[in-house]
């Protein structure tokens, strides 16, 4: 997905400042960034059943957002699922608890971003749904909305966003640069914003 390429801060603000998943989730893989749509499992509290069920509908390129009612540190997700998801090309996994096997992931090489690092596990009983609008730390996501992760964060943009968002960035973009040119060659921001009156 282009807006992988444009970065969560930027994508962010061509947005108007809206979609920022408000936490701080760990990046596992350093370096990674991705994007792509939403692919939701909404897990029964402190339970990992949705996790399995969900890797019979993942399509390439999917984000896998794993979530329950509360973000407790219980691994959600480890070295077998990222297995799972790496052989079904998803683009990155947003895990809303912990994950394990961090060593194991990193050699995967999977996009993995986790509100917590945990090696306790979880029950196996309850999906309390797939592909259903979930929240995120403050941010309601619904299955197809566009996540975009990389190393400062989180954003997730309503689907039918995507196209204005995008011409957007891009002009954000070409404009970013042209300042960092003049910068470089010397001049200040506080003159190129136009705060000096």
């Amino acid at each position: 997905m282009q807006l992988a390429g444009f970065g969560t801060a930027t994508v962010h603000e061509a947005a108007g400042g809206i979609g920022l998943v408000d936490a701080e989730f760990r990046q596992i893989v350093p370096g990674s960034r991705a994007a792509g749509p939403a692919r939701i499992a909404y897990c029964g509290q402190n339970d990992n059943r949705a996790v399995h069920e969900i890797m019979a509908h993942v399509q390439p390129g999917d984000v896998l957002i794993l979530t329950m009612p509360e973000p407790t540190p219980v691994a959600l997700f480890g070295e077998l699922m990222a297995v799972q998801a790496y052989a079904r090309k998803v683009a990155a996994v947003l895990v809303d608890a912990a994950v394990r096997d961090i060593e194991e992931l990193k050699s995967i090489g999977l996009p993995v971003w986790a509100r917590f690092i945990r090696i306790r596990g979880t029950t196996k009983n309850l999906t309390l749904g797939i592909d259903v609008p979930v929240t995120v730390a403050g941010t309601y996501i619904h299955p197809g909305d566009a996540i975009i992760l990389d190393s400062d964060g989180v954003v997730a943009i309503p689907a039918s966003d995507i196209n204005q968002v995008i011409a957007a960035s891009k002009i954000r973009v070409t404009k970013e640069a042209e300042h960092r040119i003049r910068m470089e060659a010397g001049e200040l921001s506080f003159d190129i914003y136009g705060y000096r009156k």
